[in-house]
């Protein structure tokens, strides 16, 4: 009885995915370098290294979940700091937007050759395959939103639902994103404006994939019986994250593919 927890803070046991995590990172950094440099074995450096990444990332993830579900780590008080964490994060992610933005609209205010878009440059049509993806986010994060309130109201029935639209609509963005990528008639290397279109517009499909990913790894845990009315910060974090695409997503239809275009 002296030695029970006489506070609601989580101190976490010793782990070893931090350092494996980090030595990962660095294994992957270095295969990557060798890889453009075009050094032998350098793919197969970064693929190990990016192999280790991915088992952190299930491992370390594993340990939350089972602290979160099963242990009973996850306090309010926990919770509160996990939700901190994840603000700080996506404000991170937002400024790593800025940077493409900054260099989308610097290029468009002083072009080479005073053009914009360069001259050779066909551009999409804003209203055709670019407004449906539009219209397909936003009605996912309606779906998203129906989903927390479910969860929020212990309905179970109604936040798989909303889960499960939520995911497919996020799979149709990337779907018809890659169907609009094919008919593009400009390539990476074809200016400063293909260049930072794809930088941008790709870095956005990459963070929609991975917050399908996020949504899917909820959904499998909502069929477990995971997730309740007072502790589902997994989903939270997901929604939140999910609106972060969408809010992106409206920025780059008005600068990019309307006012740029």
């Amino acid at each position: 009885m002296s030695g029970a927890q006489k506070h609601p803070y989580h101190l976490v046991e010793p782990s070893p995915w931090p350092a494996l995590g980090s030595a990962a990172g660095f294994v992957a950094a270095v295969g990557g370098v060798m890889y453009m440099h075009e050094r032998a074995y350098g793919e197969h450096i970064m693929g190990l290294g990016l192999g280790l990444v991915l088992l952190t990332m299930f491992m370390w993830w594993r340990d939350v979940i089972r602290e979160a579900e099963y242990q009973g780590h996850h306090t309010p008080i926990v919770q509160i700091g996990m939700r901190y964490g994840m603000m700080l994060f996506i404000a991170s992610e937002v400024m790593f937007f800025v940077a493409f933005f900054w260099a989308f609209f610097d290029s468009a205010f002083f072009p080479v050759g005073g053009v914009w878009p360069p001259e050779g440059i066909i551009t999409f049509d804003p209203f055709d395959l670019p407004l449906i993806n539009t219209l397909v986010l936003l009605l996912s994060g309606c779906t998203v939103t129906w989903a927390h309130h479910a969860i929020v109201q212990d309905n179970r029935r109604d936040f798989m639902i909303g889960l499960g639209l939520t995911i497919i609509l996020g799979a149709l963005f990337t779907g018809l994103q890659a169907l609009e990528y094919s008919h593009a008639q400009f390539g990476f290397t074809d200016g400063i404006y293909p260049s930072v279109f794809y930088m941008a517009t790709g870095f956005h499909g990459f963070h929609v994939l991975v917050g399908t990913l996020f949504l899917a790894v909820c959904f499998l845990r909502g069929m477990k019986g995971h997730f309740k009315a007072d502790q589902h910060f997994g989903f939270e974090a997901a929604a939140w994250y999910w609106h972060f695409v969408d809010v992106v997503w409206l920025f780059l239809f008005v600068a990019v593919y309307w006012w740029g275009g």
